[in-house]
């Protein structure tokens, strides 16, 4: 596919500049001078992997790792004092989410379980929720949207032109994480997501917020949205800043090796991989196998790809010999998101050509999030709201990137 550099890089020239002089790439991982926001270092290294850096210096592994998730385990433990649960996990039935929820009960903590399913869940996916949580004990909750909402909140992304069709899942599952805290008094969520695996996703690439989702919507959809549950800013803001509720993400203190942790999923639970990063839900697996390449030019696989690189768990010719295999399109799975969306062929070839828009073409919060940036850095700091969201939503110049 050769989205990324330039396969005949040569992984030593200076200052990422690719072999054959054509454009600049990173030595040390696979983005190149196309990816939004990127800089380069004299020593040729760019500065995403400059981010994971700092941040693999800011969440240590190793003992002094292990020292601070101790910590963080015994607060949530003393929090949950009195009460039924110590935290709330978020779970999918992804590898992440899965190792997160067996690792607090190896440590003692009473997890809730929450799911957020939009309707598209892979049978693998329900079914690897099931069998981890089962044997562990942990209680779940799951909210489940209209799914005729869903879909209809699914076209209106199309129709808009923007890449970030995935963006009310992500907006969703988070604002359903928040409402049960809140509901139970839990002052604690914790995130299965792993910077040294999954990277992080470049600026301009990825875009999300609840004023996002509710104008496109607006213009796009042709029903009430009534379920879904949404996260307007004074709510975000309520949650993050006001009600003292904590957001963690245990694998940043962890040696966490996804390719171990798969084989060991499924060995002591009987736990089902999926196929890809990102593949537990079916409308995901389109997104980044079909859609953002297809549309876009994206292969959001350079992400997770680089952060492997980055921690040493891949090498760079390993990543760039992977990356350049196609992603794998299931015509099945095509079809199915074609005929459930109610798409004939003309009109989806005539979608998937029409002209890209990008975020800043709707209404969003991304001005209120950059004008209120010391707070949300205070609230970084806090545990309320993850470094990348105040990186990447309210300071992209950290990473290269200026106003957009």
């Amino acid at each position: 596919m050769g989205r990324g550099v330039d396969p005949g890089a040569d992984p030593t020239s200076t200052v990422g500049e690719s072999a054959n002089g054509v454009q600049k790439a990173c030595k040390r991982c696979l983005y190149d001078e196309a990816i939004p926001g990127i800089s380069f270092g004299a020593d040729g290294s760019c500065s995403y992997c400059d981010l994971h850096d700092q941040m693999d210096v800011q969440y240590p592994v190793g003992p002094e790792g292990e020292e601070r998730l101790q910590a963080l385990v015994d607060e949530m433990k003393a929090d949950g004092r009195g009460r039924q649960f110590d935290c709330i996990l978020g779970v999918s039935g992804g590898c992440d989410s899965s190792f997160l929820a067996h690792e607090m009960v190896r440590r003692g903590v009473r997890p809730l379980a929450v799911h957020f399913d939009n309707t598209w869940n892979s049978p693998i996916a329900t079914n690897n929720i099931y069998t981890v949580l089962d044997q562990l004990d942990v209680p779940l909750e799951t909210f489940v949207v209209d799914n005729q909402e869903y879909d209809d909140i699914y076209r209106a992304f199309i129709e808009s032109g923007v890449r970030d069709i995935e963006a009310p899942t992500d907006i969703g599952f988070m604002g359903v994480l928040y409402r049960a805290a809140e509901k139970h008094r839990i002052r604690h969520i914790v995130e299965g997501h792993s910077f040294r695996t999954e990277g992080v996703s470049p600026l301009g690439w990825l875009y999300m917020d609840g004023r996002y989702v509710r104008e496109v919507h607006r213009r796009f959809g042709t029903m009430p949205m009534r379920t879904f549950p949404n996260m307007p800013f004074g709510k975000f803001v309520k949650w993050a800043a006001l009600s003292g509720i904590r957001r963690h993400r245990p694998l940043y203190h962890l040696d966490y090796h996804k390719e171990a942790v798969k084989a060991f999923l499924t060995e002591e639970y009987g736990w089902e991989w999926y196929g890809g990063h990102h593949l537990e839900n079916r409308f995901t697996a389109f997104y980044h196998s079909y859609f953002l390449p297809r549309r876009f030019g994206v292969d959001q696989r350079i992400n997770e790809l680089s952060g492997r690189v980055r921690s040493k768990q891949l090498t760079r010719e390993e990543a760039q010999a992977e990356y350049e295999v196609d992603p794998v399109i299931d015509p099945e799975l095509l079809a199915m998101v074609k005929k459930r969306l109610g798409y004939s062929e003309d009109r989806w070839v005539e979608l998937m050509d029409a002209p890209r828009r990008h975020h800043t073409d709707y209404p969003t919060y991304l001005s209120t999030f950059r004008r209120l940036r010391p707070l949300f850095w205070l609230l970084y700091r806090l545990d309320r709201v993850p470094k990348t969201f105040y990186v990447k939503f309210c300071r992209p110049e950290l990473v290269g990137g200026g106003p957009k």
